[in-house]
């Protein structure tokens, strides 16, 4: 089966991702920016955020002075990013397959953050984005990035219900251990513009993760020439991170 998701498939749900989980996820995560990356890369360094959705992080470190690309498939998600961080510069491109305009690049840190890389559905296709993401560095650049692990899935079964006055949002998951993959049900109520009492719009989605393995992501790394490789852990660092369902990895493109 073919679980492939097209960029286009996260547009609908841009508008919920923006009001709840960039700025929560943003919040909870530049605390372990503030650890592991900024001592090392002080501003005007030149970041690409990878993934970078509705651009709550690119608008952060454009605060702090640094010179900020961000890149994502879904154009809905860069329209909010545009907003949320007008100081930096986005793309539309697929990760997988990304090539910098002219004039673009190369980077200092390549930032993929939210588990976003978790959304790639195969170790080929996670080559593909590696791949990309060493020929958009510097010699010496850094790569940090963070993965969903697989025992985040104690928590499969559960639902989670968000509901507001103009909208609601129900997200079910399930898991196969098989495959390691998780499916997300999504379903969106929002109010129509000028709607009378009682009528949404319902929009209905899927949406899929893969668990990969430690050692498969380390294999990955060294063949496309990262080098200098440490993880992070904010189960071993509590407070840093409201989520530790998460590790982070960071390398080094080589010099």
């Amino acid at each position: 089966m073919d679980v492939t998701t097209p960029s286009a498939a996260y547009d609908p749900f841009a508008w919920f991702y923006n009001r709840y989980w960039g700025p929560e996820f943003c919040q909870d995560v530049f605390p372990v920016f503030e650890r592991l990356l900024l001592p090392l890369l002080p501003p005007p360094a030149r970041i690409l955020d990878l993934c970078c959705g509705t651009g709550q992080i690119a608008g952060r470190l454009a605060e702090l002075g640094y010179e900020v690309t961000g890149l994502d498939g879904s154009a809905a998600m860069l329209s909010f990013a545009r907003h949320n961080a007008p100081a930096a510069r986005f793309l539309q491109a697929d990760v997988r397959n990304f090539t910098l305009p002219e004039g673009t690049g190369p980077f200092d840190l390549v930032v993929s953050s939210f588990d976003s890389l978790n959304h790639i559905l195969t170790l080929a296709e996670l080559n593909q984005v590696f791949r990309n993401v060493e020929r958009s560095l510097t010699p010496g650049g850094l790569f940090l990035f963070d993965l969903n692990r697989e025992d985040e899935n104690d928590l499969v079964g559960s639902t989670i219900d968000i509901v507001g006055d103009d909208h609601a949002c129900l997200v079910r998951s399930s898991y196969r251990p098989d495959t390691r993959l998780k499916t997300y049900e999504l379903t969106l109520f929002q109010a129509r513009e000028g709607r009378k009492e009682g009528d949404y719009e319902r929009i209905d989605l899927t949406l899929f993760q893969r668990y990969h393995e430690g050692e498969e992501i380390v294999d990955l790394l060294t063949a496309n020439r990262f080098e200098r490789l440490s993880t992070f852990d904010p189960r071993t660092s509590p407070g840093l991170i409201g989520n530790d369902s998460r590790i982070f990895y960071l390398s080094f493109a080589a010099a």
